[in-house]
């Protein structure tokens, strides 16, 4: 192995320096991803809870989201929206429905 010469010195530092802004602009996207998709998965968890407990005449689960009921037939569905956390300026709906006065 050769030893830098003087010219090439702190050529790395230098490029470590420039790259190094996008790396963790790729790392923080990834992971607020992962955690919007965390979101939505509990939110969708919680309108088919949701849709079960009105399908069988019982109290909706307390949940800090916004419930529209509707009835389709012998089904009654329910749509939670509720607005993501974080710096995302997103708004997570899901939607259930379970059959009417099943047990």
């Amino acid at each position: 192995m050769r030893s830098p010469s003087r010219a090439e010195r702190g050529s790395i530092t230098a490029e470590f320096v420039v790259v190094l802004p996008a790396v963790l602009l790729v790392l923080a996207c990834s992971l607020a991803g992962m955690h919007l998709a965390g979101q939505q998965l509990r939110l969708q968890d919680a309108a088919a809870l949701t849709a079960r407990s009105l399908a069988r005449g019982d109290a909706p689960p307390p949940i800090a989201a916004t419930i529209v009921t509707r009835e389709e037939g012998n089904l009654l569905c329910a749509v939670l929206t509720q607005a993501a956390s974080g710096i995302l300026l997103l708004e997570l709906t899901a939607e259930s429905c379970a059959l009417a006065g099943g047990r």
